[in-house]
């Protein structure tokens, strides 16, 4: 059976590379820059893909880079063509076992809180590894698992994928909380009513933390008096010791991220109780560090309390 030789004369997995480059940056300079090339490097390999192809891939209008249909036809193709090359690296590491490779975790922003206590637990184990994860918001941690990026995304409120397999490994309770000063920090119960009406501090659309609160409080009947959004768990904390109004954030929050000035409070009907959740994509192979690493999570009953030394890349 003679073989296709169609790869001859559409580029090079490195000219794909670029072209991908240059699309999700929506520049030539910002491709370069995040490739470590020369800007004209940049468009001399997009010229030889282009020349390859036998049509133009994108035009410029003013500073505004468009793609052509045969471009973005080459762009969707690209991203298929290098996640199989990623697919075969997480085969080959395999077999070549755990003793080296790399773990990737894309995790939602209150998980920023305890995540580093688990990765440095688990890194002490294998000190081998290059673990690195990355922390946005419940959307933004959703949007990723499109990229298919990552070995694991941490929720405490997955979507619904049936692309993804998902595994409970942590408890994570919602508390109450309020300036240490407040009138209701010395009370021993506090109605939900009651707690409900004093000036609320809320998370921003797109949070997991705001979506469990939400559906919570759609259950029980129960408006919030809101004041004020904020985008930040360690902001609102800070707006709560200020007197600004009361809030509910995850005990990881206040155990790893620190609760001095602040009560919290025994209100009815909480804690809001979750679980923490490791999800995957049921079609991305599981590298060595990965299936141990799931396998660890499974078996956690608690954070455990002290990091390690881990290599920890964080990015927002």
């Amino acid at each position: 059976m003679s073989s296709s030789r169609a790869h001859t004369r559409i580029g090079t997995a490195r000219q794909l590379e670029i072209l991908l480059s240059v699309f999700e940056q929506h520049s030539i300079s910002a491709a370069a820059k995040t490739l470590h090339l020369t800007q004209p490097s940049v468009s001399m390999q997009l010229a030889k893909l282009s020349a390859a192809v036998g049509l133009p891939l994108y035009y410029s209008v003013g500073k505004q880079l468009h793609f052509t249909e045969a471009g973005l036809t080459l762009v969707e193709s690209a991203r298929e063509i290098l996640k199989s090359y990623e697919y075969l690296d997480l085969k080959l590491a395999k077999l070549r076992g755990l003793e080296s490779g790399k773990l990737q975790l894309a995790v939602v922003t209150t998980a920023k809180y305890f995540i580093p206590h688990l990765i440095g637990d688990f890194y002490e184990q294998h000190p081998q590894l290059d673990i690195r994860f990355r922390v946005g918001n419940r959307q933004q941690i959703i949007d990723y698992t499109s990229e298919d990026a990552d070995d694991f995304y941490v929720f405490s409120h997955p979507p619904q994928n049936p692309d993804l397999e998902l595994v409970e490994f942590l408890p994570n309770h919602l508390l109450a909380i309020a300036p240490e000063k407040h009138p209701l920090a010395n009370r021993k119960k506090v109605s939900l009513k009651e707690f409900a009406s004093c000036p609320f501090l809320r998370r921003e659309e797109g949070s997991g933390t705001r979506h469990a609160i939400e559906r919570f409080l759609t259950k029980q009947g129960i408006d919030l008096n809101m004041r004020m959004t904020i985008e930040s768990n360690e902001a609102i904390k800070h707006a709560v010791m200020s007197g600004l109004g009361v809030s509910i954030l995850s005990e990881h929050t206040l155990a790893f991220g620190g609760r001095s000035g602040l009560a919290i409070l025994n209100v009815e009907a909480l804690p809001i109780i979750t679980h923490w959740y490791l999800a995957r994509r049921k079609s991305r192979p599981l590298s060595p560090a990965a299936m141990e690493f799931l396998e660890y999570a499974r078996n956690l009953e608690t954070v455990p309390e002290e990091i390690g030394g881990a290599r920890i890349h964080t990015s927002k």
